[in-house]
């Protein structure tokens, strides 16, 4: 329909749509309309075509009102692209006073850049807009708006603490952070924009915890349905190729811009985590995931078993659930982190100086007891897959150092439930994972179960029984059970009220537990008959089938010493000794 009474002469087609116009109104304000019809070789051409217009048939019919003089209301949602509208229409001040150029920029000037919303509203308009809205530089003097707007907040924000320093009004303050007011308003951004703001406040100085809440709370809007969470949810997502791209730019754009690694970084572990998975599934660069594996490493202690559980990419039918060796390089980050602290002479501050190194009360030591708890909770956790290399297993057992468990119960209960799922591992691979756990250090129940949990070793065992034998006798001649499990233990006798044990009452359990303590050195000597039996018979079995035994005979006489040091030391103390093993035979702890 024509915008007035006078039969149009002029018709513009934008895109699908069709505009009846005339020509003098348009070329009064439009330069670019002018130049198409003085150029034309027909001079009475009636029909243009605006294949790629900015803004589309909206901006076009808001400009061509303009150009009619009918009132239009710039706002923030058409500023935009009414600005590009009249750059690519030419309407400048050259063809009329206070064309539709200046008008746009002076409400660009005087509403939107000094606003950091508005400026995200428009900026946003922007993204249809492209290329012209580059072109006019738009998009960049509405970035550094943003950038300079919210450094300019955030040195208010803190002057005004400085001045307000009471709690009720310091607390209104701290609601006010360009992180909650204008930061989740950047959730409408795609990621190039998004991505060119974050790097405008950085390069401005703009808070690192602010920008790391700012990027979490984009991603976790903007990209929720990309997210790996857990390994239910990795499931067929290897076989999805777009999935697979669009998270690898997703993810290495995100880590390019998380704020400067830090172990005392505000960035949760658990968003570094479901990152580290998701850059995992969409094949991310190793770069990518190596910065994030470092992140998790120096925040380690804070991590919970979810945050490790890191699924490992499928490689045919047998392959374990979890990436053990991902989890191995993260605890040596954490691991040697702590030794550069060491050699720098950064460990602890002056209020920590008055702790001891191997003290459960020393802040460096509290951390490590964490992590080694967290791992030992990753063993039990993978030690159920039955395609788990006992290597892999092993490797993670003898990862801590000897200081960084205090009670290895947690460690005993996860070697016994893979040495449960894993029942046909070779000897020497039982034997160095048994090694791993230091017998001194499991508690007394701990301690009953292994003297006859039949798939640890006959020297564990043995072990087990020598130094609760060792404890006991301490305990009786005045000595602390702690020696050897730790202040942490509370498996030990019942104390009185007042914190010492009852004499009476303490030799009579010395007694009891002395007889049951026969008992069960009885049995264990008949175990090592039966294995001496059985040894004999497959001596005398190999000697018919094979002459070349040197090997069983070196192993016979070894097992016979154990025999006769195990009668020795248990004939020379079993007066002395107590140790209350369960009536029962167990065989599991998990």
């Amino acid at each position: 329909m024509p915008l007035s009474d006078v039969s149009s002469d002029l018709t513009v087609e934008v895109g699908a749509t069709k505009f009846s116009l005339h020509k003098f109104p348009l070329v009064s304000r439009s330069g670019k309309i002018r130049k198409l019809l003085s150029e034309a070789k027909d001079t009475k051409q009636s029909r243009i075509t605006f294949q790629a217009f900015p803004g589309g048939p909206e901006a076009f019919e808001l400009a061509a009102k303009f150009c009619y003089s009918i009132a239009i209301d710039i706002t923030l949602l058409n500023v935009a692209m009414l600005r590009c509208a009249s750059h690519y229409l030419e309407m400048t001040e050259e063809y009329a006073d206070r064309n539709l150029e200046i008008l746009t920029e002076i409400y660009l000037k005087e509403t939107v850049i000094p606003n950091i919303s508005n400026s995200i509203i428009v900026l946003h308009r922007c993204e249809t807009l492209l290329p012209i809205a580059e072109e006019i530089n738009m998009v960049s003097r509405l970035i550094n708006g943003i950038a300079s707007n919210a450094c300019k907040e955030q040195l208010t924000s803190g002057l005004s603490k400085l001045e307000h320093n009471l709690p009720v009004r310091t607390s209104t303050i701290e609601a006010e952070t360009p992180s909650d007011w204008w930061g989740k308003s950047l959730t409408v951004l795609n990621l190039d924009f998004f991505q060119r703001v974050l790097s405008a406040v950085k390069s401005k100085g703009l808070n690192q915890d602010m920008i790391g809440k700012i990027l979490i709370n984009y991603s976790q809007n903007s990209l929720q349905g990309l997210m790996v969470r857990d390994v239910q949810s990795v499931k067929g997502s290897f076989l999805d190729l777009e999935l697979q791209k669009k998270r690898r730019v997703i993810v290495e754009a995100i880590v390019g811009l998380l704020p400067t690694q830090s172990r005392k970084s505000l960035v949760p572990i658990a968003f570094l985590s479901s990152l580290l998975k998701t850059a995992i599934m969409g094949s991310a660069s190793a770069a990518c995931r190596v910065d994030l594996e470092r992140r998790i490493g120096l925040q380690l202690d804070q991590a919970i078993l979810e945050d490790i559980l890191i699924p490992a990419i499928p490689l045919g039918n047998n392959h374990p659930l979890y990436d053990t060796d991902l989890i191995s390089r993260i605890f040596s980050i954490f691991l040697n982190l702590d030794e550069e602290e060491d050699d720098t002479n950064h460990l602890r501050d002056e209020n920590d100086m008055s702790f001891e190194y191997d003290s459960p009360r020393s802040p460096k030591q509290s951390v490590i007891l964490k992590v080694s708890k967290l791992l030992d909770t990753y063993l039990a956790e993978i030690a159920v897959d039955a395609n788990l290399m006992p290597t892999k297993f092993i490797a993670l057992a003898e990862l801590l150092p000897d200081h960084a468990r205090v009670v290895s119960d947690g460690l005993y209960r996860a070697v016994d439930i893979f040495l449960k799922v894993h029942p046909n591992i070779k000897d020497s691979e039982r034997y160095r994972l048994c090694k791993t756990i230091d017998c001194q250090k499991l508690s007394q129940e701990a301690c009953s179960h292994a003297a006859q949990n039949e798939r640890l070793p006959v020297q564990m065992a043995v072990q087990v029984l020598y130094f609760e034998q060792i404890r006991l006798r301490n305990a009786m001649n005045g000595g602390h059970a702690q020696i050897f499990f730790g202040s942490t233990n509370s498996h030990y006798p019942q104390r009185s009220s007042s914190g010492a044990a009852s004499p009476r009452d303490n030799y009579a359990s010395v007694r009891r537990e002395n007889r049951e303590l026969k008992l069960e050195v009885a049995r264990m000597r008949m175990r090592l008959t039966d294995l001496e039996k059985d040894h004999v018979s497959m001596k005398q079995e190999m000697v018919r089938t094979n002459p070349a035994n040197k090997l069983l005979r070196s192993f016979t006489r070894k097992l016979s010493k154990l025999n006769a040091l195990f009668r020795v030391e248990f004939g020379k103390s079993s007066s002395e000794a107590r140790l209350l093993f369960q009536k029962r035979r167990r065989h599991s702890v998990s």
